[in-house]
């Protein structure tokens, strides 16, 4: 069932551009809510948040760079590492955490998966799918592991330790107790296809998938 928004107000200024699957999770967060961005990078989906939105938002970087960038537009963002620093955030501190394509580069998913759950209410996730067919296909017949839009890095240089398809990462919800909400099968753009994450399509012709999580 989808998280119904709360009505906003009208807004005069025309939001700017950001990249497309962060503005599929900037849809999905309702207007005034409290997130946590984790891997926030330099800010710009909780500066989007922030302005047209009206969230009361946080984020957690590693990059020590990239959080000078988020705090030079005067965003509430501290350097950090999820897999030891979410401890410290309170039971449902949240009503909203967001992890944009990052879940595959840490080293206990699952934990991260369990600790997001308990600060926040909602969970929303993204990451690409190792399932998808020109993958399975640079593997079967080139003898290599692949890179795409989606999973560019070479196997010697990956931050990528944990890669895993659409069908991993609803089996192990399954396994978690975890209510999907939502399940968007997406592009290497992050353009929404026209089928959902949860249907037999989305493994093989998705390069990337974006879901809501919750509790049960």
């Amino acid at each position: 069932m989808r998280v119904k928004s709360n009505p906003a107000p009208s807004i005069t200024n025309t939001p700017p551009r950001i990249r497309v699957d962060l503005q599929q999770v900037a849809d999905l967060v309702p207007w005034g809510s409290r997130v946590l961005d984790i891997g926030c990078g330099d800010g710009t989906l909780l500066a989007y948040l922030k302005n047209f939105k009206n969230v009361d938002g946080r984020g957690l970087e590693l990059s020590m760079a990239k959080v000078r960038l988020a705090v030079r537009q005067g965003l509430p963002v501290i350097q950090g590492n999820l897999e030891t620093d979410l401890a410290d955030y309170p039971i449902s501190g949240f009503d909203y955490v967001v992890l944009s394509q990052t879940l595959q580069a840490t080293h206990n998913p699952q934990k991260a998966i369990e600790e997001m759950l308990r600060i926040g209410q909602r969970v929303i996730v993204s990451f690409p799918n190792f399932g998808h067919w020109r993958v399975r296909f640079s593997v079967m017949f080139g003898g290599r592991m692949p890179t795409t839009p989606t999973l560019s890095d070479a196997w010697f240089n990956t931050p990528n330790i944990h890669l895993c398809t659409i069908r991993d990462f609803i089996d192990l919800c399954k396994k978690m107790g975890i209510r999907i909400e939502e399940g968007f099968a997406l592009d290497a753009l992050g353009r929404q296809r026209r089928f959902t994450a949860t249907s037999g399509l989305a493994n093989i012709f998705s390069e990337q998938a974006l879901f809501v999580l919750a509790r049960t």
